[in-house]
């Protein structure tokens, strides 16, 4: 794996990490009040993220565009402060965090739009 597609695993396998660690931690405290931001981590950072990188890796003519390299910004971006902003609402400071969660997922989306632009002429039989 190169560029945009090893990027993308090596966040996934960072962010699956952390977000086991997470969760072991609240097993071991028995507070689960992190479970969303938990399950945030795995499925955005860890599953998502990975098969991002496996579609890269399949696909290095579209690994190699700008728009690939857009994705991959605005998608860790927008992931990081997803994640900050979970932290803080589901540790009571929803002040800072509701606005901030609103806003990243808002950005997440328009990443995964980003992603279906890149990916769909692939699953239509386009280069």
């Amino acid at each position: 794996m190169r560029g945009v597609s090893a990027w993308f695993f090596g966040t996934a396998v960072v962010y699956g990490t952390l977000g086991v660690l997470l969760g072991t931690i609240m097993g071991a405290t028995e507070d689960h009040s992190q479970l969303v931001t938990h399950a945030h981590m795995l499925l955005i950072g860890w599953v998502s993220f990975a098969i991002f990188g496996f579609f890269y890796h399949l696909f290095p003519g579209r690994a190699a565009s700008v728009l690939a390299r857009v994705h991959f910004g605005l998608a860790q971006i927008s992931y990081l402060a997803l994640i900050l902003a979970l932290f803080l609402i589901f540790s009571g400071n929803t002040g800072p965090g509701q606005p901030l969660a609103g806003i990243s997922s808002i950005a997440y989306v328009l990443s995964f739009i980003l992603f279906a632009v890149i990916a769909l002429p692939v699953v239509r039989g386009g280069r």
